[in-house]
């Protein structure tokens, strides 16, 4: 190992062994692809960097030397293309491991990644492309999303129009993308082993085969400078109330990401970790790209197409998994399976994020594995802020503590710091402004003017500490609810109720009270086997003021069959709140 990540931080440790600072430095030319990726590769050509697979059967065993290769033929053919510096290409790749190439070469020629999920519609397509100025669409053949893009591009006027690249995933349904010509000997198990990397070639009027060009492509190439406030990667925020804003990040980002890797999710150079995430989502960069590799440990990706449970817990045993992370509602959905019939011997650390973890979830899981999960908190503007890093005994209901590699704080509206059991704003000093927070919100410089101000990047997410520090999660400034006087968390009125038998999710907004101001109401998915009937719901309120202080029950019950969320899965309450005041 190369331990390659000591060149880019200092670390600090009290008297007790736990980190207790981390300043991330990089040189002005700092790449990522070149300054990682291919030093690992060039000094140990045969480490694991990814093992690869889909249900289908095909499966691949991805070295570093691998991507440093694989990159660098994707990087000459976009530059064949006439994609370069500063160009913004909109990368739909599901969890093929040509994302993590494309992503590569893409840095490498210093052009502008913006991660998309599969699940955009046309009028997000659209969107994106008109605010972000997009130049090339990279897209799978897997499941429709070719023809939402050939819909949406309809609609621009013919300068908008980028142009189309069609990377052939070939492991699902062949004839579920229409007007697309496969190699249908080139499907599943068929693709398996060195031969097959980006070997199945397709055609579609208007696009371009991507694989045949990478394929065709040389496999050298010499280092085009980059400077590390260059524009890297853009992210579409969840946009759990209005359209998503364009989080800008520069190649900084990547480094940022040391912190989640090595305090939070405990990779070292030994680790096979796996994050379960969507490439579509900030989570995995902060999961299953930068960070990990920057520790040079191997990553599990498993490219499936509907969630699983039991395949995604099996495969701890298979690959002898190490660190494994996932969104609280996805340790929900394996808490369903028969958790004890599978084998967690390998299993170091397990991690979550994405939204706030209920306590029940947390001890079931120590309960059945022996294993606490450490919660971390983040959001798409940067890193991990607040965790529960190595080091750090996790409570349940708590996100951990503030990361040393800035100054966060709690924060009053007029910016001073709050006291012990106060809520207030999570805010990061930005003075200097720490490696890995946005830059800005891209052609926004109003909402760009509203998070840097006062010093201070201010999250927009509100949470208090207790007397040792630890932080529990509150809720967005929006979705705090103000009745009667107090301010109810809707996270701690939902974690209540997620705890009862007939609850498998809720969602906790204000609903306006003419009394209160606002009432506390809870949007609830049942459990099969329950009926929403009168008897439930006073059952459900009752159990609410036993569980949480009395004033926080919530008076208003409405059940449902899903709740509304964005792509990331993200609760959005906006959105309930919306409909609600329609009704009125």
């Amino acid at each position: 190992m190369l331990n390659i990540h000591r060149r880019y931080c200092t670390e600090t440790f009290d008297t007790a062994g736990n980190l207790a600072s981390f300043r991330i430095h990089v040189p002005a030319d700092f790449n990522f692809a070149y300054d990682i990726i291919d030093q690992i590769g060039a000094a140990e050509p045969e480490r694991l960097a990814m093992l690869w697979s889909n249900p289908e059967g095909e499966e691949h065993d991805l070295t570093f030397a691998d991507f440093t290769r694989l990159s660098n033929k994707a990087a000459n053919y976009f530059l064949s293309q006439g994609i370069g510096k500063g160009d913004k290409v909109l990368v739909i790749l599901r969890r093929h491991y040509s994302f993590w190439v494309s992503a590569l070469a893409l840095h490498k020629i210093g052009a502008v990644v913006i991660p998309a999920t599969f699940m955009l519609k046309e009028h997000d397509v659209v969107y994106r492309i008109k605010s972000a100025g997009v130049k090339a669409v990279l897209t799978t053949t897997v499941g429709t999303i070719t023809g939402i893009v050939d819909a949406a591009v309809a609609q621009l006027d013919p300068a908008e129009r980028p142009m189309l690249f069609l990377m052939n995933g070939a492991q699902y349904d062949i004839p579920s993308s229409e007007g697309t010509s496969y190699d249908t000997a080139l499907t599943g198990p068929a693709l398996s082993g060195e031969q097959g990397l980006f070997a199945a070639t397709c055609t579609r009027p208007g696009w371009i085969d991507y694989n045949a060009g990478v394929r065709a492509a040389s496999d050298t190439l010499e280092r085009i400078p980059t400077h590390v406030d260059d524009p890297m990667l853009i992210y579409f925020t969840s946009g759990t109330s209005g359209e998503p804003k364009m989080a800008l990040h520069g190649h900084d980002y990547a480094a940022a990401h040391l912190t989640t890797a090595k305090w939070w999710h405990g990779v070292t150079p030994d680790s096979i970790h796996m994050t379960v995430a969507d490439t579509g989502w900030a989570k995995c960069t902060w999961g299953k790209f930068y960070g990990q590799w920057f520790m040079e440990g191997c990553q599990v990706v498993y490219d499936f197409d509907r969630f699983h449970g039991g395949e995604i817990l099996s495969l701890i045993q298979k690959y002898r998994i190490t660190t494994f992370c996932c969104p609280p509602t996805m340790w929900r959905i394996l808490s369903h399976e028969d958790v004890d019939a599978y084998d967690y011997s390998s299993i170091k650390r397990f991690t979550t994020a994405g939204e706030a973890l209920p306590p029940d979830q947390f001890d079931f899981w120590l309960e059945h594995t022996g294993h606490p999960i450490y919660e971390g908190f983040g959001q798409s503007e940067g890193p991990v802020i607040v965790a529960n890093m190595i080091g750090c005994e996790p409570r349940p209901g708590s996100m951990g503590k503030p990361m040393p590699f800035g100054n966060i704080k709690l924060l009053r509206e007029d910016l001073t710091v709050c006291d012990p059991g106060e809520e207030g704003e999570i805010c990061i000093k930005c003075d200097p402004k720490p490696a890995g927070i946005i830059h800005e919100y891209y052609r926004e410089p109003e909402k760009t003017a509203e998070v840097f101000r006062g010093g201070w990047y201010h999250t927009g997410d509100v949470a208090y500490a207790d007397e040792s520090g630890y932080y529990y999660y509150c809720g967005r400034n929006d979705d705090l609810i103000k009745s009667s006087g107090y301010r109810i968390s809707p996270f701690e009125v939902e974690s209540a109720l997620n705890c009862h038998a007939a609850v498998r999710e809720c969602a906790v907004t204000g609903v306006p009270d003419p009394l209160r101001g606002f009432a506390v109401k809870a949007t609830v998915v049942l459990e099969p086997g329950y009926e929403g009937t009168p008897e439930l719901t006073k059952e459900l309120q009752t159990w609410a003021k036993q569980q949480t202080a009395p004033y926080k029950f919530p008076r208003v019950i409405e059940y449902v069959d899903a709740l509304p969320k964005t792509f990331s899965g993200k609760i959005r309450r906006a959105r309930i709140r919306h409909d609600d005041a329609a009704r009125q």
